[in-house]
């Protein structure tokens, strides 16, 4: 009797992993027929036909019919059922919040923005988060069944296991995935912002199936997201990545921290704003002069905007922090032999006026042999990576292919 119940739960587990081998088979390559799953999985075709119909019947998995090609006979082409259900991401940025979602394939089908600044730790704010999400949701006329989970981006150290964000609202000593499941009736997901961004990238940016990929968030802050061996790396505590506050510099500057000589202080777009603003007070000339003078705010965006129309003042600061970031990237190159280094954030909106310093610091600090097949690309998903990561982190760990 025992052995026969053991052998059940073994198939039960056995059925349950194959089946989840094809979605994942699915989500990374596509489309695709049974004798090709098969050939992927090393499993008979019998046994795809058998566990694909059960996916199918379970709404997952979709025939989409015969493939149009010429000449032959034309397998049936099955692939992720687009209305099976939707994921909704939220990135929460400096002084906005994006949300975004995306049906079980992966196709973006909503994406917003709107001002929203975080009021502290606090039970209200986390109210009010819940809020802008609810409505959200209710603007997509989407049937709250179909709704799969929802994956939240937040900056600083976010432990993804125990679901505690310490960075942001930490109160009551509850997980922060508790107070907001309690209150939107979804399951939920967090994720450092980065990390979020790096998955986006490698999923649907420019990762390409790379097995080394470093994503780096040159935002108001800085920050790393490291795919290696083609998985998300965490450490041990799920707080890898915090580059910005690598001890770099021997200069007195107070990093946001606490620490003084982090990275950040000198190659991030809180350096840029810091430097530029420190420049105008110096005598130094720029089209934002007239607004520093008469006492007016003056944004990272504002300084960004003018490098773009060639402000000499602004592109001259933003070449010496990106040689700053090409030297530290430099060292990286040299830890982890990647692949693909992929420029992502507020700072590369800039385009050339970052790449081409970096690449040439790259160039002179980095050891040839190890760097000669790294390539450095911008960010394919922009300003929506950390937004649509989050939809795809919440979609990879709903399934358990995270």
């Amino acid at each position: 009797m025992g052995g026969t119940l053991f052998k059940q739960v073994e198939e039960k587990n056995r059925a349950a992993l194959l089946k989840q081998q094809i979605l994942n088979l699915y989500i990374l390559g596509g489309d695709t027929s049974i004798t090709e799953l098969s050939k992927a999985l090393m499993v008979s075709v019998p046994t795809v036909t058998k566990f694909l119909g059960e996916l199918i019947e379970e709404g997952f998995v979709y025939d989409f019919g015969k493939q149009s090609n010429v000449g032959g006979r034309q397998p049936n082409i099955y692939g992720l059922n687009p209305h099976a259900g939707y994921f909704v991401g939220v990135e929460l940025r400096k002084d906005t919040v994006r949300l975004a979602a995306i049906n079980f394939k992966a196709q973006v089908v909503a994406n917003h923005e709107e001002r929203y600044l975080v009021s502290g730790n606090s039970l209200e704010s986390i109210d009010r988060l819940c809020g802008v999400i609810r409505a959200f949701i209710a603007r997509q006329n989407l049937a709250k069944k179909k709704i799969l989970a929802i994956g939240v981006s937040i900056s600083g150290r976010v432990n993804t296991e125990s679901g505690y964000s310490y960075s942001y609202f930490f109160v009551e000593e509850q997980p922060l995935v508790q107070l907001l499941e309690e209150r939107l009736g979804y399951t939920v997901y967090i994720e450092n912002d980065t990390r979020a961004a790096t998955y986006g990238e490698y999923m649907s940016g420019v990762g390409d199936n790379v097995k080394t990929m470093l994503y780096v968030n040159a935002s108001w802050g800085l920050g790393l997201g490291m795919v290696i061996d083609g998985k998300l790396f965490y450490g041990k505590s799920g707080f890898s990545g915090e580059y910005g506050h690598f001890p770099m510099f021997d200069n007195e500057v107070i990093c946001r921290c606490g620490k003084r000589g982090c990275l950040e202080t000198g190659a991030s777009g809180s350096a840029v704003h810091r430097i530029f603003l420190e420049r105008l007070g110096e005598g130094r000339i720029s089209m934002l002069s007239d607004r520093f003078k008469n006492g007016e705010e003056i944004t990272l965006e504002d300084i960004l905007a003018a490098v773009l129309k060639e402000d000499v003042l602004a592109i001259e600061i933003m070449e010496s922090v990106g040689h700053t970031l090409g030297k530290a990237l430099a060292g990286l190159i040299n830890m982890f032999n990647p692949e693909l280094i992929v420029l992502g954030g507020t700072l590369a909106t800039t385009r050339d006026c970052l790449m081409l310093p970096v690449k040439s610091a790259i160039n002179k600090y980095s050891l040839r042999m190890v760097s000669k097949d790294t390539e450095i690309k911008f960010s394919k998903l922009g300003e929506s990576a950390g937004v649509v990561g989050a939809c795809l982190l919440a979609r990879g760990k709903s399934l358990h292919l995270l």
